[in-house]
């Protein structure tokens, strides 16, 4: 090949790194991650995106730490937990906090991988956003074997830092009728009576 048929193919190729590079790099970003799960504002379209509400093992739906603050309601999509990948676009876990008229409101994301499937093909640790992911240990309060998570506290403020676990300003009431609303599938915008506040 010539030199002269050569440069217009460098430069053909380099004009296409230039534009797929840098919007591959930023749909790793809080903001592409805030954009795509605007639609989850409305719980009733977590649950009919394959969303489900996630318990712990003593039957806890809204997880709090005392001292710490909480996470809230987490609702999971299981097919995503599976295939042990990570999408900015596609948490593995939706958080919600119940607000004192009993909606439902997004706080948070959340990505979670199991160890030992990313384990099984990595060498270290997930990361996204640039966070390194937690790992919590197997015999954990959900009955999970050990797993890597970050929380994203892209809808509402965490005083601690936007990947922290725990959010001091967001708390758990009784949540036990939200939790009844959303398995009966109904009308979650709708005002719940919050017993004991």
């Amino acid at each position: 090949m010539h030199v002269r048929h050569a440069i217009p193919l460098v430069v053909a190729l380099l004009a296409i790194l230039v534009t797929v590079l840098p919007s591959a790099a930023s749909s790793d970003t809080i903001a592409n991650a805030r954009s795509a799960t605007a639609m989850y504002n409305d719980p009733t379209a977590a649950l009919a995106g394959g969303y489900e509400l996630l318990t712990d093992a003593a039957g806890l739906a809204c997880i709090a730490q005392p001292g710490a603050g909480a996470m809230g309601v987490h609702f999971v999509k299981g097919a995503l937990l599976q295939t042990g990948t990570l999408d900015p676009a596609r948490p593995q876990a939706l958080v919600y906090e119940v607000q004192p008229d009993g909606q439902m409101r997004l706080v948070a994301l959340e990505y979670v991988v199991l160890q030992a499937t990313w384990d099984a093909s990595h060498n270290d640790p997930p990361m996204l956003f640039g966070e390194k992911f937690m790992l919590t240990p197997a015999g954990n309060r959900f009955g999970l074997p050990a797993f890597y998570s970050l929380h994203a506290w892209v809808w509402k403020h965490n005083p601690t830092g936007t990947f922290q676990p725990w959010n001091p300003q967001v708390r758990c009431g009784d949540v036990e009728r939200a939790e009844q609303t959303v398995a009966a599938g109904a009308d979650v915008d709708a005002p719940i009576a919050m017993e004991g506040m």
